[in-house]
């Protein structure tokens, strides 16, 4: 899977203008069934997005008093305290990250917050920044200098905030210690991209309350519609589980090459609990949480009952293979490879089913191509 991060974000960035601009996109895609699609895009605006991000805004606000109580007082109790937080706090995020469109696309809260590589770099080689990389050397060069703009939008950015730098500077090696050398810049680094992380999810959430409207009345199937990103994301997520989540780490693309220190959160260590809390997520928005408007319903509608039972039991089948393969991920990739192989095996048929069956039976466009084979 290669996807060209510069042409993805702008293709992202277009459909999100679209979306943004345009109430109802053309007939382009749409299968109209009679179904109530505006019913269904309620639901989900209502109960299943909007919670989500006021949730995770809460939980943002939670770590950052307990990141300046550790910072005020740095030890082991604080510490921990912090790291239950921000253990909550991420996995909050993973009950968010599919809905990467509208306010969030156009915030690119996602590799500001969580970036993954933008699924373009080989992985391959433990000294590059690919996949969930941590990048000290930037990180320590910006504390040490003084010097930085978190709102570049450059790779190094991106890779020297958000939940990366996160675990780097509060839970990483000797992290404690490492507060006693150079501590004003330190400490206001640790601030900074806190308070970075809080000002995105804080613009998202509120942009989201005024986007709700065009959200909920544009019931097309087109591109840049709201059905049509999510079909869209629940595919993209899945390759990202797919990928840099457990594929990419477990040497799918480096002939077996192992690389540990790249799974997701790698110093936090719940690295499987993540992607669990992610293909829970995605079972979520495919069944609207089971409250009868979902894309399944929607499926159903269009006489495609027999495929929305397929796919809802193929993400059971995700997560029950995912919930065999214990934290640390970075310990099991060794340790249980035969666990980590048959979820990755489970998330590969998942993934076709969505971006071929799923998509095809809705008259949406996938918009974001790979290479690597599903």
């Amino acid at each position: 899977m290669k996807r060209s991060f510069v042409l993805g974000t702008l293709i992202v960035l277009a459909l999100t203008a679209g979306t943004y601009c345009s109430k109802s996109g053309n007939d382009g895609g749409d299968k109209d069934s009679g179904y109530d699609k505006e019913a269904m895009l309620t639901n989900y605006a209502d109960q299943i997005i909007l919670p989500a991000y006021t949730s995770l805004q809460e939980k943002v606000n939670s770590f950052q008093a307990l990141a300046n109580t550790f910072l005020d007082t740095r030890n082991t109790t604080n510490q921990q305290a912090l790291l239950d937080a921000y253990k909550q706090l991420h996995l909050q995020y993973a009950r968010v990250e599919a809905y990467n469109f509208g306010p969030a696309a156009a915030a690119a809260l996602d590799v500001y917050v969580n970036f993954n590589g933008g699924l373009d770099y080989n992985f391959n080689t433990n000294g590059e920044l690919t996949g969930f990389s941590i990048d000290s050397t930037t990180i320590e060069s910006n504390i040490s200098s003084g010097n930085y703009n978190l709102s570049l939008y450059v790779r190094s950015s991106f890779y020297a905030q958000g939940f990366a730098a996160i675990n780097y500077i509060f839970f990483g090696t000797n992290a404690i210690a490492k507060f006693d050398n150079n501590t004003t810049n330190r400490v206001k680094y640790a601030k900074d991209i806190v308070t970075r992380l809080k000002t995105l999810v804080d613009k998202v959430n509120s942009d989201w309350t005024a986007y709700r409207t065009d959200f909920i009345s544009n019931t097309k199937t087109n591109v840049g519609s709201p059905i049509g990103n999510m079909i869209n994301n629940l595919a993209y997520s899945l390759d990202v589980l797919k990928g840099p989540r457990i594929g990419w780490p477990f040497g799918k693309q480096s002939n077996g090459i192992v690389f540990p220190t790249k799974v997701e959160a790698y110093f936090a260590g719940n690295s499987s609990a993540l992607a669990q809390e992610s293909i829970r997520s995605l079972k979520k928005i495919f069944t609207g949480n089971g409250s009868g408007k979902g894309i399944t319903d929607y499926l159903k509608s269009l006489k495609k009952e027999d495929l929305a039972n397929q796919v809802t039991a193929q993400f059971d089948a995700v997560i029950t293979k995912l919930e065999a393969v214990p934290d640390p991920l970075s310990a099991t990739l060794t340790a249980q490879p035969a666990k980590v192989e048959e979820a990755y095996k489970e998330i590969q048929k998942l993934l076709t089913l969505i971006k071929t069956d799923v998509a095809s039976a809705t008259g949406v466009q996938i918009t974001f191509m790979d290479n690597d084979g599903d």
